[in-house]
């Protein structure tokens, strides 16, 4: 236990000094932290938390400075998908904490466990609004956009309040948790033997809730009479990590998977039964579909439309730990309520023995139909071009994360993404990253530095120009903490294309247009790391395996043709387009 030793008088009469040992609210967040196994924070230092880092590392907890609040957040948040213990983001107070709440906000979403904890103003000056620094109530802003918020005012409460907070931000369906510290809280003073024994050690933040038999017989029965039965699988299922279990549900039921991106890894995108190459085609054409740990929002056209068929030509299944998430855009015939490693299981239990394989002449069509889009795919993929195109490029990286499968591919971009997360085939579990169910730019850096953090493992950082623009100063930090992180950046010289022109013909350039022929590595070279320009497939593939072999920060400008992408990649359809046109 962290502790400070006072001197204080036994009593007015002025008997002899006694040392009495005491602690303060630094010490008593420290020793809540360490008690619950957490090892690592992510922020950005000033007042009133600098103390706070400086204690924590003396204390033995990593602590990781970013040089902007949102990509701590966004590290804190995929470092507890990773690793499913709520990740850690620390600000200031007000700007600060608003910087980390768009990460608080992501994370909740895409159901990662975060804490994001904030210094704030005092509440009795807050409260009656006479203008403290950086004054602003925090708790009532950050509610509406998290799992749960909480405000600590007494040091004896600290132990409490961070359990209160972990067990909100793992339980159930994971999300984001934002914890209130007002400044005079850390310097609050209280026996330290009382201070220990305030403290919370959580136990068992996130019991399995075990699904229904009658609820895990009727899934069975409805996939049984599938004749063109599909399973899709998302990050959830990635995050549950029930990898075993996930598997031998598919293998033993033999039914084709889609696995979403961040699942992808979960079995191999190569395995017989992937319809990844397929998928147009088997989400029109399957009858049954059975969704474990992902939701039919945006991603997934909501359940209907065109992408789906015929209005009413499907049942779905669905695994999740959220009641309320069943029915939220179709009908679920048969809702499956548990965590997803409990109610795989109960579904394995269930299909012991004789299952009967789904009909040949489904199996037949998917087949049929992966293997000739990855046929189509191919040429595209050889091309060694200069200027590259995406495909070409994307071909070279596909090669280099078949041969290093280990590795973690952080994804994000408008064609960078959409293209590569058909183009990247990945083979292990939760080690592709990428902007998850809200779309957003800006998590590249953060992402990357998590990963390497939390996992020890090489990062292949694949970013658009835009896309790298939001926390591209982050390269500073990835050459600080010397993170084997390599970056590549596919520079087509603006957003969607370089080549958009400025219709009134003035002096600006079009909206989405950058600075022609930037080169993006000499700010990785300008903080120590390792920059290349490389404008040839060959050129990319052997600045990267260099890079990956050795470990070191570094990134790779790679020249993309100004007049290869398309408009918001593949979902233009969600950019509205003004039909009256001003004469």
């Amino acid at each position: 236990m962290s502790t400070a030793t006072l001197e204080v008088a036994s009593d007015a009469s002025d008997q002899a000094d006694t040392a009495q040992e005491l602690t303060d609210g630094f010490h008593l967040l420290i020793d809540a932290l360490k008690l619950n196994d957490i090892r690592t924070i992510y922020g950005v230092p000033g007042i009133p938390i600098t103390d706070l880092g400086r204690m924590a590392q003396a204390a033995g907890i990593r602590v990781i400075s970013f040089r902007h609040e949102q990509h701590a957040g966004n590290a804190a948040a995929i470092a507890g998908y990773l690793t499913k213990k709520p990740g850690i983001c620390l600000t200031v107070s007000a700007p600060g904490f608003l910087n980390g709440l768009t990460a608080l906000a992501n994370a909740t979403t895409n159901c990662f466990p975060m804490i994001l904890i904030s210094g704030s103003s005092e509440r009795e000056i807050v409260d009656l609004q006479q203008g403290d620094y950086e004054e602003m109530d925090q708790l009532a802003i950050a509610k509406p956009l998290c799992k749960a918020a909480f405000r600590v005012l007494h040091a004896a409460d600290i132990g409490i309040g961070l359990a209160r907070a972990i067990r909100a931000a793992v339980s159930g369906r994971p999300g984001g948790v934002y914890l209130d510290l007002p400044a005079k809280l850390f310097s609050q003073v209280m026996n330290a033997e009382a201070g220990q024994k305030s403290l919370v050690k959580v136990i068992d933040a996130a019991p399995a809730q075990i699904p229904a038999p009658a609820a895990v017989k009727r899934a069975l029965d409805v996939l049984k009479s599938a004749k063109r039965p599909l399973i899709i699988l998302g990050k959830g299922a990635a995050y549950a990590q029930a990898d075993d279990a996930v598997r031998a549900l598919v293998e033993k039921s033999g039914v084709p998977f889609l696995p979403m991106s961040m699942a992808k890894g979960l079995l191999p995108d190569t395995h017989p039964q992937c319809a990844g190459a397929a998928r147009s085609t088997v989400l029109k054409d399957a009858d049954v579909v059975m969704l474990i740990g992902a939701r039919l929002n945006w991603l997934l056209s909501h359940g209907k439309g065109k992408t789906w068929g015929e209005p009413g030509s499907k049942k779905f299944i669905q695994i999740d730990i959220e009641p309320k998430e069943m029915d939220s855009n179709v009908e679920i015939v048969a809702p499956l309520v548990g965590d997803i490693g409990s109610c795989v299981q109960a579904l394995l239990d269930g299909i012991d023995g004789q299952w009967p394989a789904p009909p040949a002449d489904w199996i037949g069509a998917v087949q049929s139909k992966r293997e000739e889009n990855i046929a189509k795919m191919a040429p595209r993929l050889m091309k060694n071009s200069a200027p590259m195109d995406f495909h070409g490029a994307l071909g070279a990286l596909r090669t280099i994360v078949k041969e290093r499968p280990d590795a973690i591919l952080v994804n994000e971009g408008a064609n960078t993404l959409d293209l590569a997360r058909g183009i990247i085939d990945m083979y292990q579990p939760r080690k592709r990253l990428d902007v998850g169910t809200w779309g957003v730019m800006g998590i590249g850096m953060g992402f990357a530095i998590a990963a390497a953090i939390e996992t020890g493992k090489p990062v292949l950082a694949v970013e658009g120009d835009s896309a790298f623009g939001f926390s591209g100063m982050e390269v500073e930090t990835i050459c600080r903490y010397n993170l084997p992180v390599c970056i590549v950046i596919f520079n087509n010289n603006g957003i969607y294309r370089g080549t958009d022109v400025n219709p009134t013909g003035g002096p600006d350039v079009a909206t989405t247009v950058f600075v022609k022929d930037s080169r993006y590595d000499k700010m990785m070279e300008a903080f120590g790391g390792v920059g290349v320009h490389a404008t040839t497939p060959d050129e990319l593939s052997r600045a990267v395996n260099a890079a990956m072999d050795s470990g070191r920060p570094t990134l790779i400008n790679a020249a993309i043709d100004p007049g290869a992408g398309t408009e918001s990649g593949r979902i233009g359809n969600l950019n509205p387009q003004s039909v009256v046109r001003k004469k």
